[in-house]
């Protein structure tokens, strides 16, 4: 290994980002530099995600990429894929020179310090605490960055490989979070993004539980509310079986927390919400949404839906497109059905439809979910609001009018749409406040299919 520096590629969801940032400032710690061109790295991470086949596919399918590309440099991979498939990735993944499970991230330096010693690192650590530690760069947009509240999950969703790959649910404290969210604060980042595998379970292992009264969760937000400052915090990823009493209070008492709720419900056909191993029901679900409503008539709502399901029919679709159209999230995802080894819906003998049928459901469901969105977006036509700027759009010599991407508060980083905002070149007063990261006050005129577009004011 002829230099310091390492090229990261980062696969998967948001709370694996978080876990490839803190890789950056683990290896910082040996004097590692991230570079954005691997043909001038030594090292490759691959960081990998394992959810679901086409992630996986993808996973490996740079890491072969990389060694055909770069034959001279050390590949380590890393993420959900080396914890979940450890034992065999390590003894026949002839393409790599290492491997990392995810239990502890800081154990990269180990596996570093092994390769420039020309070892081969095998590292697998149990899944037993909360990775934690110092991030020195942010892979998400300036001024945004995720906070990973909680590690593992304890539901048990037929269809779910998390629990296999990342153990229990595992929270950290209130204090380190509210200390971490602190620091975030004072380096100039506006938006915060609350994840884990589901946030509604926080605090769910301290042992006390809820016991009836306010949840962890609940007491987490309040702490949160005593920082001074002005941001946006955003809470992602709610159960909705485990939707926290309280939740929508204390979103009422701090307009910096956002009334954005991240619920994915998964199907809205009884019978398959029951064999998903879920607690809940169509019905129930459209009341938490209405009640939400009721106190939050702001609110904006994200759900997922995953179509193919063992057992899912015409007939079943149906009800998820019925259930769709009745609660009308601003937002959906859709994601077809793949058995995933390990779960119990692998098992299942129901019959299941082609990937083809689920994928043209899927179709379907988006379908319909634009139209919604274009609905639910033209609400805020007219209405002024902060739009934070992800990119400044290039204007030619003599142009009047700029252009700048970004998002308001209703829209939650890379799944949601996006602010195309116009402001005057002219105007030294609107150019000086233009900047990545930055925050500009805009008033929303008009919708174009899931993004909305505004002027500078």
């Amino acid at each position: 290994m002829n230099n310091k520096l390492f090229f990261l590629d980062q696969h998967g969801c948001a709370k694996n980002q978080v876990d490839g940032e803190l890789i950056i400032g683990h290896l910082a710690e040996d004097g590692w530099v991230r570079t954005d061109e691997p043909e001038k790295a030594s090292l490759i991470i691959v960081n990998s995600c394992g959810f679901i086949e086409s992630a996986k596919a993808e996973s490996i399918n740079s890491v072969i990429q990389a060694r055909a590309q770069y034959p001279n440099a050390k590949i380590l991979l890393a993420g959900c894929l080396a914890e979940r498939y450890h034992k065999e990735f390590a003894d026949s993944f002839e393409e790599i020179d290492g491997i990392l499970g995810n239990g502890d991230i800081s154990l990269v330096r180990k596996a570093v310090k092994e390769l420039e010693q020309g070892k081969r690192p095998d590292i697998n650590s149990p899944q037993n605490g909360v990775c934690a530690g110092e991030r020195p760069e942010f892979l998400s947009f300036a001024g945004s960055a995720f906070v990973k509240i909680t590690e593992g999950c304890n539901n048990r969703c037929s269809f779910c490989a998390i629990p296999l790959i990342r153990g229990n649910l595992r929270s950290r404290s209130i204090n380190e979070i509210v200390s971490e969210i602190r620091t975030l604060l004072l380096r100039g980042i506006f938006e915060i993004n609350l994840i884990g595998q589901d946030l509604a379970s926080y605090g769910k292992d301290f042992g006390s539980g809820d016991n009836g009264g306010e949840s962890q969760l609940v007491k987490l937000l309040s702490e949160i509310s005593a920082l001074k400052g002005n941001f946006w915090l955003r809470l992602l990823y709610i159960h909705p079986d485990n939707f926290p009493r309280g939740l929508t209070g204390a979103i009422k008492k701090d307009s910096r927390i956002l009334p954005y709720f991240d619920i994915p419900f998964q199907s809205g056909d009884n019978d398959i919400i029951l064999r998903m191993n879920r607690h809940g029901n169509a019905e129930a679900y459209k009341a938490l949404v209405a009640e939400i409503r009721k106190e939050l008539p702001q609110a904006v709502l994200r759900t997922t839906f995953l179509t193919g399901f063992p057992g899912e029919d015409e007939g079943k679709f149906e009800n998820t497109l019925a259930f769709l159209k009745d609660i009308e999230p601003d937002w959906s995802g859709c994601f077809a059905y793949s058995p995933e080894e390990g779960t119990p819906a692998e098992k299942f003998k129901e019959k299941r439809a082609p990937q083809r049928t689920a994928k043209k459901r899927c179709e379907k469901l988006t379908e319909i979910q634009q139209t919604i969105t274009e609905k639910r977006l033209a609400r805020h036509c007219g209405e002024k609001c902060d739009v934070l700027i992800e990119e400044i759009v290039p204007f030619k010599e003599g142009e009047e009018t700029g252009f700048v991407i970004g998002r308001a508060w209703f829209q939650a980083p890379e799944v949601d749409g996006a602010a195309v905002i116009s402001y005057d070149v002219t105007n030294p007063k609107q150019v000086a406040q233009i900047s990545v990261g930055a925050r500009i006050p805009v008033r929303i005129s008009s919708v174009r299919g899931v993004d909305i577009e505004g002027f500078m004011l």
